[in-house]
Protein backbone atom coordinates (compact mmCIF):
# COMPACT_ATOMS: atom_id res chain seq x y z
CA UNK A 1 0.00 0.00 0.00
CA UNK A 2 1.06 3.24 -1.00
CA UNK A 3 2.71 5.31 2.13
CA UNK A 4 2.07 9.02 1.35
CA UNK A 5 4.29 9.86 4.60
CA UNK A 6 8.10 10.07 3.26
CA UNK A 7 11.35 10.76 5.71
CA UNK A 8 11.66 14.66 6.89
CA UNK A 9 14.41 16.12 4.80
CA UNK A 10 16.03 18.26 6.81
CA UNK A 11 18.10 22.02 5.23
CA UNK A 12 20.49 24.04 7.25
CA UNK A 13 19.67 27.88 7.23
CA UNK A 14 23.26 29.85 7.31
CA UNK A 15 23.32 33.23 8.55
CA UNK A 16 23.17 36.17 5.34
CA UNK A 17 23.56 38.88 7.25
CA UNK A 18 23.05 40.92 10.63
CA UNK A 19 21.88 43.82 11.84
CA UNK A 20 25.39 46.40 12.01
CA UNK A 21 25.72 47.76 15.38
CA UNK A 22 25.42 51.28 14.50
CA UNK A 23 21.71 50.07 14.82
CA UNK A 24 21.59 48.13 18.08
CA UNK A 25 20.63 49.63 21.47
CA UNK A 26 19.50 46.94 23.64
CA UNK A 27 16.70 48.71 25.76
CA UNK A 28 13.12 48.39 26.85
CA UNK A 29 10.23 49.75 24.42
CA UNK A 30 6.31 50.12 24.85
CA UNK A 31 5.53 47.42 22.25
CA UNK A 32 8.17 45.20 24.08
CA UNK A 33 7.10 45.59 27.55
CA UNK A 34 3.63 44.28 26.47
CA UNK A 35 4.93 41.93 24.37
CA UNK A 36 8.18 40.57 25.35
CA UNK A 37 7.59 40.53 29.32
CA UNK A 38 9.10 43.94 29.93
CA UNK A 39 12.45 42.30 28.75
CA UNK A 40 15.01 44.67 27.19
CA UNK A 41 15.38 43.98 23.52
CA UNK A 42 17.53 44.92 20.32
CA UNK A 43 15.23 44.84 17.30
CA UNK A 44 12.44 41.99 16.91
CA UNK A 45 13.05 41.85 13.06
CA UNK A 46 9.96 40.78 10.83
CA UNK A 47 8.46 41.04 7.08
CA UNK A 48 10.65 40.28 4.62
CA UNK A 49 10.08 41.25 1.58
CA UNK A 50 12.35 42.57 -2.38
CA UNK A 51 11.14 44.96 -4.38
CA UNK A 52 11.79 45.07 -8.03
CA UNK A 53 15.51 45.96 -8.02
CA UNK A 54 16.34 42.86 -5.49
CA UNK A 55 17.09 44.96 -2.28
CA UNK A 56 15.38 42.69 0.73
CA UNK A 57 13.27 44.97 2.90
CA UNK A 58 12.46 44.02 6.78
CA UNK A 59 10.87 45.58 9.79
CA UNK A 60 11.86 45.84 13.16
CA UNK A 61 8.79 46.35 15.32
CA UNK A 62 9.53 47.91 18.95
CA UNK A 63 11.66 50.40 17.14
CA UNK A 64 9.52 51.59 14.31
CA UNK A 65 12.38 50.89 11.95
CA UNK A 66 12.06 49.85 8.19
CA UNK A 67 14.94 48.78 6.59
CA UNK A 68 16.88 48.19 3.51
CA UNK A 69 19.24 45.55 2.71
CA UNK A 70 21.22 46.15 -0.73
CA UNK A 71 21.95 42.96 -2.65
CA UNK A 72 25.52 43.86 -1.25
CA UNK A 73 23.97 42.88 1.77
CA UNK A 74 24.50 46.82 3.11
CA UNK A 75 22.31 48.16 5.59
CA UNK A 76 20.01 51.57 5.01
CA UNK A 77 17.79 53.02 7.46
CA UNK A 78 14.69 53.68 5.13
CA UNK A 79 12.47 55.54 7.63
CA UNK A 80 11.55 55.39 11.63
CA UNK A 81 8.55 56.73 13.02
CA UNK A 82 6.15 56.63 15.81
CA UNK A 83 4.52 52.83 15.46
CA UNK A 84 4.83 49.15 15.31
CA UNK A 85 5.78 47.10 11.51
CA UNK A 86 5.05 44.24 11.20
CA UNK A 87 4.37 42.66 7.86
CA UNK A 88 5.71 44.21 4.85
CA UNK A 89 4.76 43.20 0.98
CA UNK A 90 5.10 45.52 -2.33
CA UNK A 91 2.22 46.65 -4.27
CA UNK A 92 2.53 46.62 -8.30
CA UNK A 93 3.14 50.36 -8.24
CA UNK A 94 6.32 50.32 -6.38
CA UNK A 95 5.07 51.12 -2.63
CA UNK A 96 5.39 49.20 0.27
CA UNK A 97 2.09 48.29 1.82
CA UNK A 98 2.54 47.30 5.72
CA UNK A 99 0.54 46.30 8.88
CA UNK A 100 1.09 48.31 11.87
CA UNK A 101 0.14 47.03 15.14
CA UNK A 102 -0.31 50.63 16.06
CA UNK A 103 -1.42 52.50 13.33
CA UNK A 104 -3.31 50.27 10.74
CA UNK A 105 -2.77 49.59 7.11
CA UNK A 106 0.01 52.16 5.73
CA UNK A 107 1.53 52.45 2.59
CA UNK A 108 5.77 53.68 2.27
CA UNK A 109 7.11 55.17 -0.67
CA UNK A 110 10.71 53.56 -0.47
CA UNK A 111 12.48 56.43 -2.29
CA UNK A 112 11.13 59.20 -0.28
CA UNK A 113 10.54 57.55 3.13
CA UNK A 114 7.07 58.79 3.36
CA UNK A 115 4.43 57.02 4.65
CA UNK A 116 0.50 56.94 4.24
CA UNK A 117 -2.42 55.73 6.07
CA UNK A 118 -4.57 53.85 4.12
CA UNK A 119 -6.56 52.23 6.35
CA UNK A 120 -7.07 53.24 9.68
CA UNK A 121 -10.05 51.87 10.76
CA UNK A 122 -12.74 48.79 9.96
CA UNK A 123 -16.23 50.42 9.14
CA UNK A 124 -15.30 52.55 11.84
CA UNK A 125 -13.95 50.53 14.67
CA UNK A 126 -10.23 50.34 14.99
CA UNK A 127 -8.29 47.53 14.65
CA UNK A 128 -7.00 44.82 17.04
CA UNK A 129 -3.41 44.71 15.85
CA UNK A 130 -2.52 44.13 12.54
CA UNK A 131 0.10 41.62 11.51
CA UNK A 132 0.84 40.53 7.80
CA UNK A 133 -0.62 40.76 4.42
CA UNK A 134 0.00 39.58 1.09
CA UNK A 135 -1.98 40.44 -2.65
CA UNK A 136 -3.65 38.82 -5.13
CA UNK A 137 -2.74 38.73 -8.69
CA UNK A 138 -6.10 41.41 -9.27
CA UNK A 139 -4.72 43.70 -6.67
CA UNK A 140 -6.81 42.47 -3.84
CA UNK A 141 -4.83 42.71 -0.21
CA UNK A 142 -5.52 40.16 2.22
CA UNK A 143 -4.19 40.75 5.75
CA UNK A 144 -4.35 39.73 9.43
CA UNK A 145 -5.36 41.57 12.41
CA UNK A 146 -4.28 39.67 15.20
CA UNK A 147 -3.70 42.16 18.21
CA UNK A 148 -3.97 40.04 21.66
CA UNK A 149 -6.31 37.49 20.69
CA UNK A 150 -5.89 33.66 21.57
CA UNK A 151 -7.27 30.54 22.83
CA UNK A 152 -9.00 32.46 25.30
CA UNK A 153 -9.84 35.44 22.82
CA UNK A 154 -10.56 33.80 19.84
CA UNK A 155 -11.74 37.47 17.74
CA UNK A 156 -8.85 37.78 15.36
CA UNK A 157 -9.76 39.17 11.96
CA UNK A 158 -9.11 38.06 8.31
CA UNK A 159 -9.55 41.31 6.08
CA UNK A 160 -9.41 41.54 2.36
CA UNK A 161 -9.30 44.85 0.60
CA UNK A 162 -10.44 44.68 -2.59
CA UNK A 163 -8.74 46.63 -5.52
CA UNK A 164 -11.94 48.93 -5.69
CA UNK A 165 -11.34 49.87 -1.85
CA UNK A 166 -14.59 47.72 -0.93
CA UNK A 167 -13.51 45.98 2.16
CA UNK A 168 -14.68 42.80 3.61
CA UNK A 169 -14.32 40.79 6.34
CA UNK A 170 -13.64 36.74 5.69
CA UNK A 171 -12.91 35.51 9.39
CA UNK A 172 -13.67 36.93 12.92
CA UNK A 173 -13.22 34.24 14.65
CA UNK A 174 -9.10 33.64 14.95
CA UNK A 175 -7.28 32.69 17.81
CA UNK A 176 -4.18 35.05 16.98
CA UNK A 177 -4.27 35.25 12.98
CA UNK A 178 -0.20 35.89 11.88
CA UNK A 179 1.45 35.05 8.81
CA UNK A 180 -0.97 34.66 5.65
CA UNK A 181 -0.64 33.47 2.09
CA UNK A 182 -2.26 32.71 -1.09
CA UNK A 183 -1.97 29.38 -2.65
CA UNK A 184 -1.07 29.28 -6.51
CA UNK A 185 -4.41 29.38 -8.08
CA UNK A 186 -5.57 31.73 -5.46
CA UNK A 187 -8.57 29.62 -4.73
CA UNK A 188 -7.60 29.11 -1.23
CA UNK A 189 -6.27 31.57 1.74
CA UNK A 190 -3.97 30.09 4.18
CA UNK A 191 -3.37 32.24 7.45
CA UNK A 192 -1.05 30.82 10.32
CA UNK A 193 -3.21 30.77 13.67
CA UNK A 194 -0.55 31.03 16.36
CA UNK A 195 -1.88 30.22 19.94
CA UNK A 196 -4.04 27.65 18.19
CA UNK A 197 -0.86 25.64 16.95
CA UNK A 198 -2.89 25.70 13.30
CA UNK A 199 -2.88 26.95 9.62
CA UNK A 200 -6.75 27.44 8.65
CA UNK A 201 -7.26 27.26 4.98
CA UNK A 202 -10.29 29.47 3.69
CA UNK A 203 -11.69 28.45 0.23
CA UNK A 204 -12.80 31.47 -1.80
CA UNK A 205 -16.02 30.71 -3.57
CA UNK A 206 -16.49 32.41 -6.87
CA UNK A 207 -18.55 35.36 -5.97
CA UNK A 208 -15.33 36.12 -3.42
CA UNK A 209 -16.65 34.68 -0.33
CA UNK A 210 -15.70 31.80 1.94
CA UNK A 211 -17.05 28.61 2.82
CA UNK A 212 -15.36 25.71 4.88
CA UNK A 213 -13.09 26.72 6.54
CA UNK A 214 -11.07 24.33 8.20
CA UNK A 215 -7.43 23.10 9.61
CA UNK A 216 -4.90 22.34 7.30
CA UNK A 217 -2.26 21.84 9.27
CA UNK A 218 -1.64 21.00 13.24
CA UNK A 219 1.17 21.67 14.56
CA UNK A 220 2.55 20.98 18.24
CA UNK A 221 5.75 21.91 20.34
CA UNK A 222 8.28 24.95 19.93
CA UNK A 223 8.44 27.74 21.56
CA UNK A 224 5.00 29.13 20.48
CA UNK A 225 2.81 28.03 17.26
CA UNK A 226 2.99 29.67 13.08
CA UNK A 227 4.36 32.95 12.38
CA UNK A 228 5.25 34.06 8.85
CA UNK A 229 4.02 31.39 6.29
CA UNK A 230 4.02 31.75 2.17
CA UNK A 231 3.54 29.37 -0.56
CA UNK A 232 5.93 27.89 -3.35
CA UNK A 233 5.54 27.15 -7.15
CA UNK A 234 4.04 23.81 -6.46
CA UNK A 235 1.63 24.52 -3.47
CA UNK A 236 4.16 23.80 -0.93
CA UNK A 237 3.18 25.74 2.19
CA UNK A 238 6.09 27.40 4.20
CA UNK A 239 5.62 27.68 7.99
CA UNK A 240 7.63 29.38 10.76
CA UNK A 241 7.30 27.64 13.53
CA UNK A 242 8.74 29.53 16.61
CA UNK A 243 11.18 27.30 18.81
CA UNK A 244 11.55 24.96 15.74
CA UNK A 245 12.46 26.15 12.46
CA UNK A 246 10.41 26.51 9.05
CA UNK A 247 8.46 23.39 8.19
CA UNK A 248 7.72 22.82 4.18
CA UNK A 249 4.24 20.75 3.86
CA UNK A 250 3.79 19.60 0.26
CA UNK A 251 0.50 20.40 -1.69
CA UNK A 252 -1.43 17.49 0.37
CA UNK A 253 -0.28 19.53 3.43
CA UNK A 254 2.01 16.94 4.69
CA UNK A 255 5.86 17.47 5.61
CA UNK A 256 8.85 17.11 3.15
CA UNK A 257 11.48 19.54 4.83
CA UNK A 258 12.34 21.38 8.34
CA UNK A 259 14.67 24.18 7.79
CA UNK A 260 16.49 24.58 10.95
CA UNK A 261 19.69 26.27 12.26
CA UNK A 262 22.09 25.34 14.34
CA UNK A 263 23.01 29.07 16.51
CA UNK A 264 22.27 29.42 19.95
CA UNK A 265 20.27 32.55 19.41
CA UNK A 266 18.02 31.30 16.34
CA UNK A 267 15.12 30.49 18.38
CA UNK A 268 12.27 33.05 16.63
CA UNK A 269 12.47 31.96 12.89
CA UNK A 270 9.71 34.14 12.66
CA UNK A 271 8.88 35.27 8.87
CA UNK A 272 10.21 34.43 5.51
CA UNK A 273 10.43 35.69 1.48
CA UNK A 274 11.95 33.51 -1.52
CA UNK A 275 14.58 35.61 -3.46
CA UNK A 276 17.46 34.93 -5.71
CA UNK A 277 17.55 34.50 -9.38
CA UNK A 278 15.73 31.05 -9.47
CA UNK A 279 13.34 32.23 -6.29
CA UNK A 280 14.94 28.70 -4.79
CA UNK A 281 16.80 31.16 -1.77
CA UNK A 282 14.63 31.16 1.40
CA UNK A 283 15.70 34.50 3.66
CA UNK A 284 14.25 33.89 7.02
CA UNK A 285 14.17 36.52 9.98
CA UNK A 286 15.23 36.22 13.26
CA UNK A 287 13.83 37.98 15.58
CA UNK A 288 15.60 38.78 18.39
CA UNK A 289 19.18 38.10 17.21
CA UNK A 290 18.79 40.51 14.07
CA UNK A 291 20.03 37.79 11.78
CA UNK A 292 18.84 36.82 8.67
CA UNK A 293 19.49 33.95 7.27
CA UNK A 294 19.23 32.21 3.99
CA UNK A 295 18.42 28.27 2.97
CA UNK A 296 17.84 26.89 -0.42
CA UNK A 297 14.57 25.14 -1.49
CA UNK A 298 14.02 22.11 -3.39
CA UNK A 299 11.17 24.23 -5.29
CA UNK A 300 10.77 27.90 -6.34
CA UNK A 301 8.52 29.79 -4.34
CA UNK A 302 5.13 31.44 -5.94
CA UNK A 303 5.30 34.65 -8.09
CA UNK A 304 4.93 37.55 -5.83
CA UNK A 305 2.62 39.77 -8.03
CA UNK A 306 3.52 43.28 -6.68
CA UNK A 307 6.89 42.69 -8.44
CA UNK A 308 4.95 42.87 -12.03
Amino acid sequence: MFNPFKPLELIKAEVYTSLPKKFRNKSRAEWSDANRQGAEVECFLEGPSFDREGNLYCVDIPFGRIFRISPKREWELVVQYDGWPNGLKFHRDGRAFICDYKKGLLALDPKTGRLETILETAYSEGFKGLNDLHFAANGDLYFTDQGQTGIADPTGRVYRLRANGALDRLAANVPSPNGITLSTTEKHCYVGVTRSQQVWRLPIMADGNVSKTGVAVQLSGGAAGPDGIEMDAENGLLVCHLGVGVWRFDANMLPTHLVHSDGKHHHHLDNCAYGGPDLKTLYITEALSGDILTARMPVAGKKMYGLG
